[in-house]
């Protein structure tokens, strides 16, 4: 292997041995070689997690999901191929209570190994990438993770921040790529020895939606110019293929700098030979990419190129089959085949594998650790606390997170010069069906809450943030929100679809503090990325303070997180942010309900749907 990754040391020159690494010399094929090789490369992605085949929030084991499950799938494929490559896209560390119990309850010590780690350093990686992610518990504990790791990562487009403006000294935190040198056996029984360049980027948006734990410490740069530094090089030092795996989803939308989902982009850079995406938790190919730019569905291609995307925690496993034809000493692509494999028939309800045993046995303790720790109790609550109608009507799961927030952010306001102003919270619904399936809701009966039941309800582990806004920009906030639903024509006997399946719920803000209807017969002001679509429409009516219409210059604070004041709705001048906690929203909702024992988490119905004539 050239370029063995380098783990990463913060406040140490990471990278300066890398170029030295890479630049360890193979053996080329010989001119005048011909053979053909099929070489699979398979993906995981998004696992958050998600080791053990078990739904912490429902306490009960499931076949949608879970490593122990893709694992058996990943075996299979494996044994099947003459040649094969396995790799991980990241968001690996994050996203369930297990992780939350190793990051924050027995947190990880130096010398330790990441369950995660535990199980997959089984199944014999050849590469990771990092995701967003990965920076949600900091720089420090990223390090003491990926030290349990048995494969090396990859990033290109992280750097140290050295505090100048100078673009030509900046230095990768990480390894930018390796180039594996890969034995091979052609399909009459030769061995070649196959280069095989990997390299992996993140959204630049790590910067801001990790704020509090990455400034001053790293910049990230643009993840399609970033490819064009690099390629060029990894051709350069040998690298026959090369393997992209970028955290970032696809999406049609005009190329600009530091895109979050720049899949469509990446796949035009040259010498890219294959793309294993991920992010935006979906499924590619898919009939969901249907008809978009540069997509051919049959092939598993973006304008020409193999890629896949393999959902999320570890619901699918991800292939694609390469034919590589070698002559003249080069090694061309001549076929290739993306496709994507499950572990459950949603259709007929039914588990498509066992789960591997070898993995569950890795991280059994740590399995009976987080058990123990979810099912303990924190309160009480008089009321259930469900997310049914989370998008048609005020939702008691989202009114508990609020209330919680709104509580935090008064207190720790007092004494400042923002104690008096008016605290606003937004929450949304997390879990509402949706993309992630028919079983994906909140149902905390009355009685005692768990944690378990809190971490049902804030599923991020998001940091509690609070900005200042005017009643205007208030306004303009749910505006956004509100592209939640689709223009309805109350005049038409047909059928219409009311939730705008393209608008994550997550995005549904709920403004409590204030009330407010939302008249979905309007065109909806804003697309979902933010972009205005209608600049005249607004659908946000009879918005009161107080009983009062609300002032367009009157300050409010929003409680929120750190994940929403990213956004130009939140801060719109990136300066509004007044309280950035370490505390997370979720340890906030625990400390709400420890500190006033019984709750009711009754919607307070300040907002509804409406028509136009109200």
């Amino acid at each position: 292997m050239s370029g063995a990754a380098s783990k990463p040391v913060w406040k140490g020159v990471l990278t300066s041995l890398v170029a030295v690494s890479l630049a360890i010399p193979f053996t080329a094929a010989a001119a005048g070689d011909t053979a053909t090789v099929s070489l699979r490369i398979m993906e995981t992605t998004d696992l958050h997690v998600n080791m053990v085949n078990y739904d912490y929030f429902a306490d009960k084991p499931t076949d949608e999901y879970g490593l122990a499950k893709t694992a058996t799938l990943i075996k299979q494929y494996r044994q099947e191929a003459d040649n094969s490559l396995l790799f991980d896209n990241g968001d690996l560390i994050q996203g369930n209570p297990l992780g939350d119990y190793v990051a924050t309850i027995d947190p990880l010590q130096q010398g330790e190994t990441h369950p995660v780690y535990k199980a997959m350093n089984l199944l014999d990686y050849d590469a990771g990438n990092l995701g967003n992610h990965e920076f949600n518990y900091g720089l420090e504990f990223l390090e003491t993770s990926l030290a349990g790791s048995d494969f090396p990562y990859v990033n290109a487009n992280i750097y140290v921040d050295d505090h100048d403006q100078d673009e030509a000294n900046d230095k990768n935190l990480y390894t930018p790529y390796l180039i594996l040198d890969k034995e091979v056996t052609d399909n009459a029984g030769g061995k070649h020895q196959l280069k095989v360049g990997v390299i992996g980027f993140v959204p630049p948006q790590i910067t801001q939606w990790d704020k509090a734990k990455l400034e001053g410490k790293v910049v990230v740069k643009d993840i399609v110019k970033t490819a064009e530094k690099f390629v060029p090089e990894m051709k350069a030092k040998g690298a026959d293929i090369i393997v992209a795996i970028p955290h970032s989803g696809f999406e049609v939308i005009p190329q600009a700098d530091n895109l979050e989902n720049s899949v469509l982009y990446l796949s035009q850079v040259k010498d890219i030979t294959a793309i294993l995406f991920g992010h935006a938790h979906k499924i590619f190919p898919s009939a969901a990419f249907e008809g978009q730019t540069g997509v051919d569905l049959k092939k598993g291609t973006i304008n020409g190129i193999p890629a896949v995307e393999p959902g999320f925690w570890g619901n699918n496993l991800g292939i694609i089959d390469l034919t590589l034809e070698l002559a003249d000493g080069k090694w061309t692509v001549v076929d290739s085949l993306a496709s994507v494999k499950p572990i459950y028939d949603s259709v007929n309800k039914k588990p498509l594998v066992e789960a591997d045993q070898q993995i569950l046995d890795a991280v059994k303790e740590d399995h009976e650790h987080t058990l123990a720790y979810v099912r303990g109790p924190v309160g009480t609550t008089t009321a259930p606390i469900n997310s049914w109608f989370a998008l048609m009507q005020d939702d008691p799961s989202i009114q508990i997170v609020t209330n919680a927030q709104k509580w935090y952010v008064e207190k720790h306001l007092q004494g400042t010069d923002y104690e008096g102003v008016p605290v606003l919270s937004a929450g949304a619904p997390f879990k509402a069906g949706g993309r992630q399936g028919p079983n994906y809701y909140t149902n905390i009966p009355t009685g005692d809450i768990a944690i378990k039941n809190v971490a049902d309800l804030y599923l991020y582990s998001n940091t509690v943030n609070a900005v200042l806004i005017t009643g205007a920009e208030l306004k303009e906030w749910l505006e956004w929100s509100a592209g939640q639903f689709n223009q309805i024509n109350p005049a038409s006997p047909d059928k219409q679809d009311l939730v705008n399946a393209d608008f994550p719920t997550y995005n549904f803000d709920v403004i409590d503090g204030v009330s407010y209807q939302i008249d979905v017969t309007q065109p909806a002001k804003y697309k979902a990325n933010g972009e205005t679509l209608n600049v005249e429409a607004s659908r946000i009516v009879n918005l009161k303070y107080a009983d009062k219409p609300i002032d367009p210059a009157q300050k409010f604070v929003v409680a929120s997180n750190n994940y929403r004041v990213s956004s130009k709705f939140a801060n719109p001048d990136g300066k509004r942010i007044i309280l950035a906690s370490p505390d997370e929203n979720r340890q906030a909702v625990i400390d709400y309900i420890r500190e006033f024992k019984t709750i009711n988490p009754t919607a307070d119905g300040n907002w509804s749907l409406c028509s136009n004539d109200r």
